[in-house]
């Protein structure tokens, strides 16, 4: 059973944790953390604010995520989240968002 081998999901889960650390590194999210951080004499309530939500968004995607691979083939998924960054990407090269 997947569930119990320890070593999977060890693995899995430094693997997730790495790969949303680097993509979280810089970005808006973690800037307005900075912002909101700068402009308030309670750090620790905007850290437990935006962990929080960080912890509810990715409680979403997980959910979703297990929801629409019962619908997606994983190939097609990967293919279809590359080509989302690309066209946001794209946006944001225009400043279009």
């Amino acid at each position: 059973m997947r569930e119990f081998d320890i070593v999977t999901n060890w693995k899995l889960l430094w693997s997730t944790f790495a790969l949303l650390f680097m993509a979280e590194l810089g970005d808006k999210t973690q800037l307005a953390v900075i912002f909101t951080s700068a402009n308030s004499d309670r750090p620790w309530i905007v850290f437990l604010g935006a962990a929080l939500a960080l912890v509810t968004v990715t409680l979403i995607g997980t959910l979703a995520g297990q929801v629409i691979a019962r619908f997606v083939s994983p190939d097609l998924l990967r293919k279809g989240a590359a080509g989302l960054f690309v066209v946001m990407g794209v946006l944001m090269f225009f400043n279009k968002i």
